[in-house]
């Protein structure tokens, strides 16, 4: 059995004989040579196909191929700046293992959203998503890596809950034996739990939001990126989470600058990004927003408009701080400069994207504090018995936030919607496929 090296390798700098496989991504023909492109999941690589190399039978077979055939092809490899990426192979021998219907719907041609969602088992094989899915699992990888180089532990928490975080009205019930449960908004209660056993944790799992919004920011399913660290306040999570984020954006630049250049990122806008970021208080952007026309009060949330107003005055993500408390959840801590705002923050995509990329701030840690507040957004304490218990003992200060998976890919990647941020998106009116 032939020994298959992968493409990537090829592109990287491997040489001479070469044997491959994989799927017939495009093909096109030039007289007397085909050229066919092959991909296998690593990447993608130009071959040549002559009659002066195989015999007739074959060159014809091949010129009548369907595209998404599956294909073995051993030759050689040869350098040649006309090729993508500077590198092809000279086809010596080819074994067709599976030959494609026909009727590949996806052609070289404009296909509206609707049609590609229909198709996404289909589009998932387009070089555009390719590139994006690989950029999505390096982030997470590098995510991970700055995690466990500064003493952070993985955990994972419940999907099915019986606690809302953010709110009842977002929650999908799920009938749970004789009970309701629901789908979770977020892990974070059951964080602040094992932040007293594990110290500093994170997760990375799907939350679901049962939001009934068609915007381009938002999925009702999504991936949750969520951190907790205990004997924390504020200030120290707004430096974990700029420290963060300019390690795994800089890390991108570097290992992903083809890809994102494929997508038409520019990666030195990436790499400018620098330490610390700029921030603004939740009442400085209102000011900002009213001296630019927006009619907006103080106490009023911030919508996609806002934010897209707010984000095309920075060119490197930026920190919102510092909101009132009704327009925040439950468990945020209180000023106590200021009881009437949070200790809360949102990290902004800058260059007029108007995406939220992190939401977070300092917990209540006072028992009787977190009663009060829950009263005042008519919570009943019974319900989150448990959790209350988090503040009667050993409660310390602590703080956390969570990032959208696919919403800091739609900035990286600058698309225009967060459905093109994951493989099969789950909308408002989609679940299938």
């Amino acid at each position: 059995m032939a020994e298959f090296t992968e493409i990537f390798k090829i592109l990287s700098g491997t040489a001479g004989k070469v044997s491959v496989r994989g799927w017939l991504h495009h093909k096109r023909r030039t007289g007397g040579i085909q050229f066919l492109e092959l991909r296998d999941g690593t990447g993608f690589v130009q071959c040549t196909l002559t009659r002066k190399k195989v015999d007739e039978k074959t060159f014809k077979e091949i010129d009548l191929l369907p595209v998404e055939s599956v294909l073995e092809i051993e030759g050689t490899v040869r350098e040649d700046p006309r090729a993508p990426q500077g590198r092809e192979i000279e086809i010596e021998k080819i074994t067709v293992m599976h030959q494609a219907a026909e009727d590949f719907p996806i052609a070289k041609k404009f296909h509206g959203p609707e049609f590609l969602l229909d198709k996404r088992h289909l589009w998932v094989r387009s070089k555009q998503m390719h590139h994006i899915l690989k950029i999505r699992a390096k982030f997470l990888e590098l995510a991970r890596k700055w995690f466990s180089d500064h003493g952070y532990t993985e955990v994972q928490m419940p999907i099915l809950t019986q606690a809302a975080v953010e709110g009842g009205s977002t929650l999908f019930p799920v009938k749970y034996f004789d009970e309701t449960a629901y789908l979770t908004q977020s892990w974070q209660l059951y964080a602040e739990a094992v932040i007293s056993t594990l110290g500093k944790i994170y997760t990375v799992a799907p939350s679901f939001r049962a939001e009934k919004s068609r915007t381009r920011k938002h999925l009702t399913e999504y991936w949750h990126l969520e951190v907790e660290i205990p004997f924390a306040g504020l200030e120290e999570l707004l430096k974990v989470e700029e420290d963060f984020l300019t390690f795994v954006i800089h890390g991108l630049a570097k290992e992903m600058a083809g890809e994102l250049k494929e997508l038409g990122r520019d990666v030195k806008d990436l790499a400018k990004i620098k330490i610390p970021f700029p921030r603004i208080t939740y009442k400085q952007a209102v000011e900002l927003l009213k001296k630019s026309g927006v009619k907006i009060k103080y106490g009023d949330d911030l919508g996609a408009d806002e934010e897209k107003i707010l984000s095309s005055k920075f060119d490197v993500p930026f920190f919102l701080t510092h909101f009132p408390k009704q327009i925040k959840a439950f468990y945020h801590k209180p000023d106590p400069k200021d009881p009437q705002t949070t200790l809360s923050t949102d990290m902004e995509a800058p260059e007029g994207y108007g995406v939220e990329l992190t939401g977070g701030g300092q917990r209540i840690d006072d028992y009787e504090e977190m009663v009060k507040r829950m009263k005042e957004e008519k919570l009943d304490p019974k319900a989150y018995e448990w959790y209350l218990d988090l503040r009667k003992y050993g409660s310390v200060p602590h703080s956390g936030f969570g990032l959208g998976v696919e919403r800091i890919v739609m900035w990286i990647c600058k698309l225009q919607h967060i459905r093109d941020a994951t493989a099969f998106p789950r909308l408002i009116n989609r679940v299938y496929p």
